[in-house]
C-alpha cells in the first residue's frame, strides 16, 4: 500500500489564534509536527495543507512540502480531500497540526489495522488513550469515544461518555486523539456527504462518518503527548519538551 500523510493547518484557530506559529523550544508548533511526522519513516510523502501564506512559507522555507488549499473548508478532512483527489495513494493519514509529539509507535498501530482487513471493512482508523482525571473527562475540549467489543467506534462526544449514572459500575474513559488513517475513497466520500445533526451539534467531524454508516476502527495507545488547543496546553508542551 502507498501511504501518505497530510497535515491540515489553519492559521485562524478559534480557541487559540495563530497557535501553529507559536514557539515550541525554538521551532514553531507546525514545523515540530511536520518534522515529527516525517521522522516516523512511515510515509511515502508528508504534506502540510493550509489556507495560510504564513504557514505555507514556514514549511517551504524549512525544506518541507506544503500545499495551498484552493477553496475554503469547514474541516480538516475536507481540506486534505481536496489535496489528495489527484494523488496516487491507498491510505491517507491525517495528522493534526497541533500534535508536535506525533510518534512512530502509535501511527504504526493505526496503519496495521489495514493489513489485517482482508475484506476492506474498515473505512478509517484512529487512536484513543485511556484517561482517568475527571477534570479532563469533563473538559469539552477533550473529545471522548466509546467503542464496541471489536473496538469499532460507537460515538464521539465532548461530554463524558458513558455517563456514570451507576457509581458502582467501573467505567473507563477514552480520549480521542485526532489522528486518522483513511482509505482514500472514504476520505473523498466525506466531502460529498452533507453535515448532519449530530456532527453539527458536537462539532466533531468524525461523527459524520458514523452517521453515514462508515466503520471507524479505534486503536488504543498509551502515548499521551499534548494537543495544543489553548495557551495553557502550549505551556504544558514546553515543559514536556524539556
Amino acid at each position: 500500500m502507498k501511504i501518505i500523510a497530510m497535515i491540515p493547518a489553519r492559521y485562524a484557530a478559534s480557541r487559540f489564534p495563530a497557535k501553529l506559529m507559536q514557539d515550541l523550544a525554538g521551532k514553531t508548533v507546525i514545523l515540530r509536527t511536520y518534522q515529527a511526522t516525517v521522522a516516523t519513516g512511515l510515509f511515502s510523502e508528508v504534506f502540510v495543507v493550509t489556507d495560510s501564506d504564513i504557514i505555507y512559507k514556514e514549511i517551504i522555507s524549512n525544506g518541507g512540502k506544503a500545499i495551498m488549499s484552493i477553496k475554503a473548508h469547514e474541516s480538516g478532512s475536507d481540506r486534505i480531500a481536496e489535496a489528495v483527489a489527484n494523488v496516487d495513494c491507498d491510505i491517507v493519514v491525517n495528522v493534526q497540526g497541533d500534535e508536535p509529539f506525533t510518534e512512530r509507535e502509535s501511527l504504526a498501530k493505526v496503519l496495521s489495522v489495514f493489513n489485517d482487513d482482508e475484506n476492506n471493512e474498515i473505512d478509517l482508523a484512529s487512536l484513543m488513550v485511556e484517561i482517568k482525571d475527571w477534570e479532563e473527562i469533563e473538559n469539552p475540549n477533550t473529545v471522548k469515544v466509546i467503542v464496541d467489543q471489536n473496538n469499532f467506534a460507537l460515538y464521539f462526544s465532548r461530554s463524558p461518555i458513558p455517563f456514570p449514572r451507576d457509581k458502582s459500575v467501573a467505567s473507563h474513559y477514552f480520549k480521542h486523539k485526532g489522528i486518522y488513517a483513511f482509505r482514500k475513497q472514504a476520505l473523498l466520500d466525506f466531502t460529498v456527504l452533507p453535515m448532519q445533526f449530530l456532527e453539527a451539534t458536537e462539532k466533531i467531524e468524525c461523527i459524520r462518518y458514523l452517521e453515514y454508516g462508515k466503520k471507524i476502527k479505534m486503536v488504543e495507545t498509551s502515548v499521551q503527548g499534548v494537543e495544543i488547543d489553548t495557551p495553557e496546553d502550549l505551556e504544558r508542551a514546553k515543559k514536556l519538551w524539556k
